[in-house]
């Protein structure tokens, strides 16, 4: 009965879940964007062989965010309309933003040793290049030194060249690579698990209102 009271409070929680929702799904696309063309990662995305695999748990985000601001505007409409096919459809669209989210999280704690030999396998392979061919190589490699302020492997003097001009000191490009790719992904993991808690509690939320609603019409 708390749900109902007075046929004032339902609307107020409803709305109010769902500018959650919209705020949500606008703070995820944000988030994943930010992470594709900004940052860190930007300047990968314009080679020849960007990291893909790294892309496709920010893929999976930015798709989950999108589905959750259309989400919001269904639930208020069915909270509203007091529709359980609505709520109904609003219950299986968070389930899927919700298996969405787990997927990302896992597979950015559990993939991530993945992620990162792929990026540093690129590295090697640009680093390998340049020494054979420093024509060649030159571009992609000054891309990694300039992305992660890093310079070469054990030594930067036979890639002294492609290094950035501010760097104070020799920093190992493989260790670098690890430790960012490592902090990025689990932030994509901590965001991805968020977001799958608010659609727990929408789950519940958009039940208890699917009961209520029967209940209400059975006593009319």
């Amino acid at each position: 009965s708390w749900l109902w009271g007075g046929g004032t409070r339902f609307p107020c929680i409803a709305n109010a879940l769902s500018f959650a929702f919209q705020l949500a799904g606008s703070a995820v696309i944000a988030f994943g964007l930010w992470f594709r063309f900004g940052g860190t990662m930007k300047d990968l995305s314009s080679e020849d062989q960007s990291p893909e695999y790294f892309y496709v748990g920010l893929y999976v985000l930015v798709g989950a965010g999108a589905l959750m601001m259309a989400v919001g505007f269904f639930g208020c409409c069915g909270a509203m309309r007091e529709s359980q096919c609505v709520l109904g459809s609003f219950f299986t669209c968070l389930l899927v933003i919700f298996a969405a989210e787990v997927t990302t999280g896992v597979f950015a704690f559990i993939g991530k040793s993945v992620a990162v030999r792929h990026v540093q396998t690129m590295y090697e392979e640009a680093y390998n290049d340049y020494l054979r061919d420093q024509g060649k190589g030159n571009g992609t490699l000054i891309t990694f030194h300039s992305t992660f302020q890093c310079c070469g492997k054990e030594s930067s003097e036979q890639v002294q060249p492609t290094c950035p001009k501010e760097l104070l000191g020799h920093k190992n490009c493989i260790d670098e690579i690890e430790t960012i790719i490592s902090i990025k992904l689990q932030l994509i993991g901590i965001v991805g698990i968020g977001i799958a808690g608010l659609t727990i509690f929408g789950m519940i939320f958009s039940m208890v209102l699917c009961c209520a609603i029967r209940n209400s019409r059975d006593v009319i």
